[in-house]
């Protein structure tokens, strides 16, 4: 009974440190919080059976995913739910995988790698993964931030893990130091604080890792800069049905650009170089309808400079698939270079298994053609500027975002369309991932988004303007374009690929090494 209560206790303190590096994310913003989650699990799941790591893992995986990924209530609390237990599943094994990997010496460093395996994992697995809840999208305002300049989002993520894991390998050893003191003999007492050195040690340890971005520059210099214009042209109504009537999204934004066209002719403004409208920005394929044409036809003329149009368009040649584009959209040759979505959401935007699923889940009728994907990156010349296109949740992904990048865009463009989730929390998330890629690539990132949040980030990370959601809005910027590279667009996936596999060494010896002593009693 008494390791029944403790094992029940455990898994409480589980979800507890769940949910605690829940509130690490935005909306909530509190990352510190991500450190001290971290250790709280290392030390639950530590000398743990793999058996009951993986129960940890469970206990603090689902409770966390389900209030991160709390946005989801707007298709369905089931939704929420399934999703967040099919993530969790990856901190199920990370949890027996922390377990075992506790019995080896260095255990925090193993530790570290295995976080950054679980979310390589996570990343790729099923369906071309779910990234959300990786550590670094936590940390994309703190003093980790600038490591992801070296080693992009996974050296981020085991600088978090390593830092909570040394806290963990300290916290007990400092606790026993204490209870020596007090209860050791007058002149044995300093004996205690001796041994509580390497405790102390760690802990210093763990300050220098979490202080060590600091020490690592982030380029910013601009080699150029391009005057750029965001239009958010707004929705009527949050939700799964904010498109609305057809023509309704795009006259918004139309209208919105013709007032800022009507501000530049009045002096009030000066002419940008180019200007972006956000994904889905055309709920018509404006090559199929002539008014839908029309209408951007008539902003882009009035605003008298490219627009990157975000529409959904009919496969030319694959019958009743779309393809989400950006098209740039030149005032005087119409419609030229476009990029077309390389990673289409399931579920969301294509459903695998349509045939088998659908006779059982009505609620996939609400996607009723699947999205093609795109075969290229989003390096698109949008008026004077060599701009990278990314649209929606493809900023979360690491490869996506690099290729993009090295392929030659002088700064990002994330067209997104956060309609179906405003004011829950995951337009501010998928804002937070731009700053990260901002400070990954020095790469000035633009977010156009239909309802917000649209926004201008410095190739630092910081947010230098923002939009209010549900409003209609009009953000002004000039623009800075780099062609450098950081060190982790020189390094690409190898720090992610090396750390991971170091973590899966470490677990295979530990369970190969477990099985020789199960022989050798045996024997």
């Amino acid at each position: 009974m008494g390791g029944a209560r403790r094992h029940w206790r455990a898994g409480v303190a589980a979800a507890v440190a769940g949910l605690g590096l829940a509130l690490a994310f935005p909306p909530f913003d509190l990352w510190p919080l991500s450190v001290p989650a971290v250790a709280a699990f290392s030390l639950l799941t530590h000398g743990r059976t793999g058996r009951q790591g993986a129960w940890l893992g469970l206990a603090f995986g689902w409770p966390f995913f389900l209030l991160l990924l709390s946005w989801l209530r707007v298709i369905g609390w089931d939704v929420t739910v399934g999703l967040a237990l099919v993530e969790s599943l990856f901190v199920a094994v990370l949890g027996a995988a922390l377990a075992r990997a506790s019995r080896l010496r260095l255990w925090p460093l193993w530790t570290a790698c295995l976080w950054v395996a679980q979310e390589w994992a996570r990343d790729r697995i099923p369906f071309g993964g779910f990234p959300w809840g990786r550590l670094a999208f936590a940390n994309t305002s703190s003093p980790f931030t600038p490591l992801a300049a070296l080693g992009g989002a996974p050296l981020v993520t085991f600088a978090v893990a390593l830092s909570g894991a040394l806290l963990a390998w300290a916290a007990p050893r400092l606790l026993a130091g204490r209870r020596e003191a007090a209860s050791a003999a007058p002149g044995r007492a300093e004996g205690a604080p001796r041994a509580q050195l390497p405790a102390l040690g760690a802990v210093g340890l763990s300050a220098a890792i979490a202080a060590a971005g600091y020490a690592v520059p982030v380029p910013t210099g601009a080699d150029d800069t391009v005057s750029v214009a965001v239009v958010q042209g707004n929705v009527q109504q949050p939700g799964m049905d904010f498109l609305g009537r057809p023509m309704l999204i795009l006259n918004n934004h139309v209208e919105a650009t013709l007032d800022l066209a009507a501000d530049i002719e009045a002096g009030r403004v000066e002419r940008p170089d180019l200007v972006i409208w956000p994904e889905n920005a055309s709920d018509l394929d404006p090559f199929q309808s002539d008014e839908a044409r029309a209408a951007i036809e008539r902003a882009v003329r009035a605003v008298g400079v490219p627009i990157l149009v975000g529409a959904l368009v009919d496969h030319p040649t694959e019958d009743g698939y779309v393809e989400n584009q950006g098209i740039v959209w030149d005032p005087e040759t119409g419609p030229g270079a476009s990029y077309t979505k390389q990673h289409p959401v399931p579920f969301g935007e294509y459903v695998p298994f349509r045939e088998q699923l659908s006779t059982f889940i009505s609620r996939l009728e609400r996607v009723p053609r699947d999205f093609y994907p795109g075969d290229s990156t989003g390096v698109l010349d949008v008026g004077p500027a060599r701009l990278g296109d990314v649209i929606c949740f493809e900023v979360a992904y690491d490869g996506i975002v690099r290729d993009t990048v090295n392929d030659g865009a002088r700064a990002l463009v994330v067209q997104t369309n956060n309609a179906t989730y405003g004011n829950t929390g995951q337009p501010e998330q998928q804002l937070a991932m731009s700053q990260l890629r901002a400070v990954e690539h020095g790469r000035a990132v633009v977010t156009a988004a239909t309802s917000g949040i649209s926004a201008i980030v410095a190739p630092d990370g910081r947010i230098e303007q923002r939009t209010e959601e549900f409003t209609q809005d009009v953000l002004t910027a000039e623009l800075p374009l780099r062609d450098g590279r950081t060190v982790a667009d020189r390094v690409g996936a190898a720090p992610e690929w090396a750390l991971a596999g170091l973590g899966l060494v470490a677990w295979v010896l530990v369970v190969v090494r477990d099985r020789r002593e199960r022989r050798a009693r045996r024997g």
